[in-house]
């Protein structure tokens, strides 16, 4: 047993002897010195000691991609193709011509949006060799080979390109009776839209204009169109010799296949009919991942477009995108293929040979237009 301290000292006896050499019965406590302890560590049990664990290794640090990876080109290149698909639409469109298209007296405002597009058949941008090439012939001054009026509805009705015969026999502000292809003889945009917002009383929201050089360009730069063809088209004035049935088209055919009205024996409804469906054959082939994909062809046809083009002073981005996707959409259904109703395509006058309206029905049309009240495709 361990000794403690002082109180746990027991005493020790000691006998002394006496003279008599007899012990005696004194006796005499000796202290007993406490042994030092050992300090205790209490260690715990061993059943609770955690098993020690080795150290962990160091995480390998995080590689960073370097600037050649292909995860990186690859985002580069997105970024870039995607740019260049932005930006080229906008380079052409500060590249197009502007015309005034606006004119002092206007019609009220209606329902929806309403546009003019025009095709013009002057000759004075083209070269000697583009009018062989293109078969436009030498005549002089500015004239209209289509006019088209593009409707968006304000409300969930279907879109509506609406053709107007070149021949209309109406009444031209200042200069009395005349076809409407006066009105852009004499006056430009703006007499020919001064002159339908009168008869139409619709507001016309937007102008554009295009070539017959720019036409054949948007065409080729697109590699062609397909179009079937409705009959055999032998049309000299037009310089086409096309056989029915669908194939694809180059820029002078495309231009003459639009142009021809004495091969086709509907004459002007006829060619209006073949215009409205190229136009949405054109914009069909032009959203298709052939030309938005290849960067050369989407430059050839956006900056193609923009030279052969002219739009009005009061006509905006989104207006021009407004009658685009309307032209699209008659290759899908989406938009309705209209002509003016027409009494008689034979109609005499002092201006010749005219073309007369069906003023009850042309007026329902333009009814409808102006109270928002929605299309219906002719029976």
């Amino acid at each position: 047993m361990t000794r403690g301290h002082d109180d746990d000292a027991r005493p020790i006896p000691i006998r002394r002897r006496g003279g008599s050499g007899e012990p005696t019965d004194r006796t005499r406590v000796m202290p007993v010195q406490p042994v030092e302890q050992p300090p205790r560590h209490h260690a715990p049990p061993t059943a609770h000691r955690r098993p020690a664990h080795p150290a962990a290794s160091p995480r390998p640090p995080r590689r960073r991609p370097r600037d050649g990876s292909p995860g990186r080109t690859i985002a580069w290149l997105l970024a870039a193709w995607l740019a260049f698909l932005v930006t080229v639409p906008l380079i052409a469109w500060w590249r197009i011509d502007r015309v005034d298209a606006t004119p002092d007296t206007r019609a009220a405002s209606s329902s929806g949006s309403t546009y003019l597009l025009v095709g013009n058949d002057g000759r004075g941008d083209l070269s000697d060799a583009e009018r062989r090439r293109l078969g436009t012939g030498s005549s002089s001054g500015q004239r209209t080979d289509s006019i088209i009026l593009v409707h968006v509805p304000s409300g969930d009705g279907p879109r509506a390109l609406i053709s107007i015969p070149r021949d209309s026999y109406l009444d031209i502000p200042g200069h009395g009776k005349n076809k409407i292809n006066a009105a852009f003889a004499l006056g430009g945009a703006e007499l020919l839209v001064q002159t339908l917002e009168q008869r139409t009383e619709l507001r016309i929201d937007g102008y554009a204009e295009i070539g017959f050089g720019g036409f054949a360009g948007v065409v080729d730069s697109l590699g062609g169109v397909r179009i079937c063809v409705p009959f055999d088209m032998d049309d000299p004035k037009a310089h086409i010799n096309l056989k029915e049935g669908c194939q694809m088209l180059d820029g002078p055919n495309a231009l003459g296949y639009v142009r021809a009205r004495y091969s086709d024996p509907r004459g002007d409804l006829g060619r209006a009919e073949r215009q409205r469906q190229f136009l949405g054959a054109i914009m069909d082939r032009a959203a298709t991942p052939q030309t938005v994909l290849l960067p050369w062809r989407w430059w050839g046809f956006t900056q193609s477009a923009a030279k052969g083009m002219a739009i009005g002073d009061n006509t905006s981005m989104i207006d021009m995108a407004q009658i685009l996707l309307t032209m699209r959409g008659v290759s899908g259904g989406s938009t309705l293929s209209l002509q003016v109703p027409v009494a008689n395509m034979n109609y005499q006058t002092p201006a010749g040979s005219s073309v007369l309206w069906d003023e009850g029905a042309a007026d329902r049309l333009f009814e409808q237009i102006r109270s928002g009240e929605s299309l219906v495709a002719p029976s």
